[in-house]
């Protein structure tokens, strides 16, 4: 009887484990920002931008998993995009006036420096500038700061988004 109980508790604990176990690895942060900005390539390209920007914002972003902090480059009227749809109008244009379609230019390539990443148990921080590069070959240089956590799935996801355009006077 104590050998089952005994059992029972260690199938029970391991049962109970989640993807919040596993840290996130600087390595997982790494391939997070390859795939967001091949996301972003991909939103350009596409015939149907606003569902590739759906899926890019569903498999990139923690809207599902809590509160997601989002203060885009190219926002000045509307700073900060909470929700899921405000995502989308900064993605691909479509509900605030000053909303173009970011992802749209098309993009050939996103290129990310990190300056460092901070990992935690289940929370990551990086900060650095990542290129937008056009189909003319030109660079647009971006601040960045993310914040990542896994959902319960184990996949990375955003919880913080902070970009800017490099200061100049």
């Amino acid at each position: 009887m104590k050998k089952m109980i005994f059992l029972s508790a260690v199938i029970g604990s391991i049962f109970s484990l989640n993807a919040f176990a596993a840290p996130i690895s600087t390595a997982e942060v790494e391939q997070a920002q390859k795939a967001w900005g091949a996301g972003i390539v991909a939103i350009g390209k596409a015939s149907d931008a606003r569902k590739v920007a759906i899926e890019h914002i569903e498999e990139f972003y923690a809207f599902e998993s809590g509160k997601v902090l989002f203060k885009p480059t190219l926002a000045s009227d509307v700073q900060f995009r909470g929700t899921k749809k405000e995502a989308l109008s900064y993605f691909i244009g479509q509900d605030l006036e000053e909303d173009k379609g970011f992802a749209l230019a098309p993009y050939t390539n996103v290129r990310w420096e990190n300056e460092g990443i901070i990992t935690d148990q289940d929370s990551a921080l990086a900060m650095g500038n990542y290129f937008f590069t056009k189909k003319d070959g030109t660079e647009t240089k971006v601040e960045y700061t993310f914040g990542y956590v896994k959902d319960d799935e184990g996949n990375v996801k955003i919880n913080l988004h902070h970009s800017s355009i490099p200061y100049s006077n």
